[in-house]
């Protein structure tokens, strides 16, 4: 077998721990589902009708708008799971014994991001069932729909990446969870909840710039069938090609200095 195929046979099996681990302790991946599912019954039983009304709109106009900031908050929500499991790894060094054993080293990683991808994929499609259920009906075409699935898959990867390199670099569990805290602000500064026009001019300045808008508002285009603009989408693409890179590099740099001080 090449070096290639050792190294994919190593993260298989590194990516099938990841996943024992989640049915073994389900909290987690409950808790990543469970979260957005309450913001979403909040934000539509208990405040839509009068966000609605107050974009020009009902409350289905605003189950519709909002649903791609739901869906946002489960990425992020994951990517907090997945900084803790890296970091219950580096500190109750088992990543210190596979390092001295005969596998990829790149294995370890890339484990850990295959299967908080599947999870956190299988966390985006949980809440949007129940979006449907309670009533969005998105009108894009199927194409679109499985563009907005596709722009979510490389939204969840970058995210994915960047906490991992957060759980590696984390002193504690603790640290851990509440490195990625400021993700799961971003959606509520942006676009997710309200249109930016509706902001104070800093606060909408930082809105518009920051990567959660150009993501959501791609979702949102490609989900209901409106035009997204060009801009929008180079915006989605290049920060999800920013944070991934960035996120693995770091993730990379910092398991070969652990590695080196052994």
């Amino acid at each position: 077998m090449s070096s290639l195929g050792f190294a994919a046979a190593d993260a298989s099996t590194m990516l099938r721990r990841n996943l024992k681990h989640v049915v073994r302790y389900p909290s987690i991946p409950l808790f990543v589902a469970g979260i957005p599912i309450v913001f979403l019954l909040l934000f539509v039983f208990v405040l839509g009708g009068t966000l609605g009304s107050g974009m020009g709109g009902t409350r289905d106009d605003y189950i519709a708008y909002i649903v791609p900031g739901i869906l946002m908050l489960a990425l992020t929500g994951s990517a907090q799971g997945t900084a803790i499991s890296v970091a219950t790894d580096m500190t109750e060094g088992i990543v210190a014994r596979f390092r001295t054993m005969a596998i990829s080293r790149g294995a370890v990683l890339t484990g850990h991001v295959l299967g908080s991808l599947i999870q956190t994929m299988a966390a985006v499609l949980l809440v949007a069932a129940v979006a449907v259920l309670i009533g969005f009906h998105p009108t894009g075409s199927p194409a679109g729909w499985l563009g907005a699935f596709g722009i979510l898959t490389l939204i969840a990867f970058a995210m994915t990446w960047l906490t991992v390199a957060m759980g590696m670099n984390a002193k504690s569990v603790e640290t851990a969870s509440n490195q990625p805290t400021f993700l799961m602000l971003m959606p509520f500064l942006g676009s997710g909840f309200v249109p930016t026009d509706s902001m104070p001019d800093g606060l909408r300045w930082f809105a518009d710039v920051q990567p959660f808008t150009p993501f959501i508002e791609s979702v949102r285009g490609l989900l209901m069938g409106t035009p997204v603009a060009g801009g929008t989408m180079a915006a989605t693409l290049v920060w999800c090609a920013v944070i991934s890179l960035g996120g693995y590099f770091w993730a990379l740099w910092l398991y070969n200095r652990k590695s080196v001080r052994g």
